[in-house]
């Protein structure tokens, strides 16, 4: 329901991408003004993609884990008919081990099995449903957390490379409480971390929310920040233009540099939905102070993503699953492969398949900055070894993300509480998004929803 014409008020957003988007489009159905902030030439931020003939190239995010808020957004957007479900083979995923691909176990019996674990690793592992409920009274790393509860095996050959994974971190400096909060909420109510996240399923159960759901769309990840800048009115998006200060008063001021050079609006309010570095650098104040300065403590390590496409018979292996993890120990040259062709269609010609590759973070930073010639020469061993690859991909396609991932390390809440000081300090200036809410695309969407309430809720100026 749309805000009454009398109650309507302006706001400057800083960023297009999912937060930023997701925020100004809740705040226009509400009946309000909105004017998006975006140094970039498109929207999105770090979901890019492109379609090149019959490939389908995803640089950024390459499926979503959908929970019942990104859901309804999407079926709100009219996109519930160009969603698509992941394939049922990328319910199996393996990781490296002793230089094989092992399929990670997904039932009691595969577990016993598994030559991810020994069997006293495996009965290491067991011994967390016996730990009761513990307060904690400061944080801890996450791999001094998990191996508290399964051991030191569980560290190495499944949450290493899951981490990698997700944070392209290290799980050694990674927060527990931060990183992954569920975890340390399911040792504070249960001990045991598997009868906590078993406890929640039951509980979502109870309430009836639909299971996340792992999806794309027909035409790639972009098609959701498009559909959201779709909804905007027309001159709402303000691309190629940098806010280089604000400046508070009875209303604010957005100095912004575009297109057009130099110039100043006025609002209401400012959401920021800006990367952290970006933040460090943004001015505030009369005095043009940067309050947000200690924002660039926070590491960032670099993404390489390398779209390869290959004849079928060029790959021995299957293909079949999500892809597949390296743990450090292996000591490969990349952090993982997505068999990309096999988890959504149409995203490679016929008699072809498509893997995207992923190097660099916290691991190895140095290969993620070489050239792309040089990254496919360090990582094509590893690619025959692992999977069978044979000779030159027939497609190619190469993005760095220099500044890929806010690593929620330990001592991350000093970067929470600066955000909250900015804004004690500055009332009417929002902030969210993936340095403060989370890292994934529904987190971020979450953000933008909470950022748009919040909005409605200022008292006017």
């Amino acid at each position: 329901m749309s805000a009454s014409s009398s109650s309507s008020r302006s706001f400057a957003i800083l960023g297009a991408g999912i937060t930023g988007l997701t925020a100004a489009y809740r705040l226009t159905r509400l009946g309000h003004n909105v004017r998006v902030f975006e140094s970039a030439a498109r929207v999105g931020g770090a979901i890019a993609t492109e379609r090149d003939g019959g490939w389908l190239v995803e640089s950024g995010p390459n499926s979503l884990l959908a929970d019942a808020g990104l859901l309804q957004l999407i079926d709100e957007l009219g996109l519930a008919g160009q969603r698509i479900p992941a394939n049922p083979a990328a319910r199996k995923r393996f990781i490296v081990c002793r230089g094989r691909p092992a399929p990670v176990p997904m039932s009691p019996a595969a577990l016993l099995r598994t030559p991810l674990l020994s069997f006293g690793g495996t009965l290491r592992l067991f011994g967390d449903v016996f730990l009761r409920p513990r307060v904690r009274t400061v944080d801890v790393s996450l791999a001094d957390f998990i191996e508290a509860h399964f051991g030191t095996q569980v560290v190495d050959y499944a949450l290493n490379p899951i981490v990698s994974g997700i944070y392209a971190g290290n799980p050694i400096k990674l927060s527990t409480r931060h990183a992954f909060p569920k975890l340390w909420q399911a040792e504070r109510t249960h001990g045991s971390v598997l009868r906590g996240l078993l406890a929640g399923a039951k509980e979502r159960k109870r309430q009836s929310l639909p299971k996340p759901q792992l999806i794309s769309f027909r035409d790639g990840l972009q098609t959701l920040p498009h559909a959201l800048a779709a909804q905007l009115p027309a001159d709402a998006l303000c691309l190629n233009c940098r806010v280089e200060a604000l400046v508070p008063g009875s209303r604010w001021s957005v100095i912004a540099h575009g297109p057009q050079g130099a110039h100043t609006e006025e609002f209401d309010g400012v959401i920021s939905a800006l990367p952290a570095p970006a933040l460090a650098q943004l001015r505030l104040g009369a005095l043009g102070e940067r309050p947000l300065a200690l924002l660039d403590g926070i590491e960032h390590p670099p993404v390489s993503s390398l779209f390869l496409g290959f004849h079928r018979e060029q790959v021995a292996h299957p293909l079949d699953g999500f892809g597949v993890l390296a743990p450090e120990i292996e000591k490969r040259s990349l952090l993982g492969v997505l068999f990309s062709s096999t988890l959504f269609p149409a995203r490679a010609p016929d008699g072809h398949v498509a893997l995207t590759v992923l190097i660099g973070g916290t691991r190895q930073p140095e290969i993620a900055r070489r050239p792309p010639e040089e990254i496919l020469a360090a990582i094509e061993p590893d690619l025959r070894q692992l999977l069978g690859v044979r000779g030159a991909p027939v497609f190619f396609r190469h993005h760095v993300w220099p500044k890929a991932i806010p690593q929620y390390n330990l001592g991350y809440e000093r970067y929470l509480e600066a955000f909250t000081a900015c804004e004690n300090t500055f009332p009417g200036f929002l902030l969210g998004g993936q340095a403060r809410d989370g890292i994934s695309v529904p987190a971020c969407v979450a953000a933008g929803e909470k950022l748009a309430a919040r909005c409605t809720a200022l008292p006017s100026r």
